[in-house]
């Protein structure tokens, strides 16, 4: 009997697992996975977050801490962009 069970248990994996794989394949059809994170695109758009978020973190430093770059006499010195030189 043991013999019987673990000769039929083969074919019935097989058939499960095709079955999963229908139905898995199904799904998939009608929920797609969004579009990778990593593509050019998204690579370019991060980069240009992190940028908008260093020249804000710099541009907040500046504000704050720009008093104690004044002379005693004299304004304090522009900071220059280097995007524009570029």
């Amino acid at each position: 009997m043991g013999d019987t069970l673990l000769a039929l248990s083969v074919p019935a994996l097989v058939f499960a697992s095709g079955l999963y794989a229908a139905a898995d394949s199904w799904w998939r059809r009608g929920h797609p996975s969004p579009p990778s994170p990593y593509t050019h695109q998204a690579a370019r758009l991060a980069e240009r977050a992190m940028l908008a978020d260093a020249e804000r973190i710099v541009d907040e430093a500046y504000g704050t801490l720009g008093g104690l770059y004044d002379g005693p006499g004299g304004s304090a010195p522009l900071r220059r962009d280097f995007a524009d030189s570029a």
